[in-house]
C-alpha cells in the first residue's frame, strides 16, 4: 500500500501533466486539507520529490497570497541533461541523490526500467561495501561513467 506522501506526489505530478506549461502553483494548507493532512507533510513531499535532480524547480511565496510553484524542467537535449547531472553528482554523491538522477533517466525515457535497475543495483550501499566518505566518491565515479556511457551511446 502506498503512504501518504506517493499519493500526495502522484496527484501533483498528474496535475503538472495535464498542464501545458509543466508547471503548478498551489497552496500548501488547501493541498493539506484535501489530503487531510498536516501543512508541513506537503513540505516533505515538495523538499523530497520535487528535487532539482528530478528534474523539478521549486519556487515558493510566503505570506497571505503565497504559494508554491513546482515546475518540471523539460530538456530537449539529452547531452546537456546527462551533462547538468554530471555536475549534480560530482565529486560525490549520496545513494538518495543517486537514485534521484538514476529515476529522472526513466522518467525521461533516456534508459530503461531494465538499465535502471541494473544501475541502481550497482550504486546501493550494500553493493559498495566501503565507509562513508570514500562510499560517496566512488559511488559518483561509477554513476558519472555510467552517464557519460549514455550521452556518448546517444550521439
Amino acid at each position: 500500500m502506498r503512504n501518504i506522501s506517493d499519493i500526495i506526489e502522484a496527484h501533483l505530478k498528474k496535475i503538472i501533466e495535464r498542464n501545458q506549461q509543466n508547471q503548478i502553483e498551489i497552496k500548501r494548507s488547501e493541498i493539506a486539507d484535501q489530503f487531510s493532512c498536516v501543512p508541513s507533510q506537503i513540505n516533505y513531499v515538495i523538499n523530497t520529490r520535487f528535487t532539482k535532480e528530478r528534474g523539478y524547480l521549486v519556487q515558493s511565496k510566503r505570506g497571505g497570497g503565497g504559494y508554491i510553484r513546482i515546475q518540471r524542467v523539460v530538456n530537449n537535449d539529452e547531452t546537456a541533461l546527462i551533462d547538468e547531472l554530471i555536475r549534480v553528482i560530482e565529486p560525490k554523491v549520496t545513494q538518495a541523490v543517486a537514485l534521484a538522477v538514476i529515476e529522472r533517466l526513466y522518467e525521461d525515457e533516456i534508459i530503461t526500467e531494465r538499465e535502471a535497475k541494473l544501475m541502481h543495483t550497482v550504486i546501493k550501499r550494500e553493493t559498495l561495501a566501503f565507509q562513508l566518505p570514500l562510499r560517496d566518491e566512488v559511488r559518483s565515479r561509477i554513476l558519472s561513467a555510467m552517464l557519460e556511457t549514455l550521452k556518448y551511446e546517444e550521439a
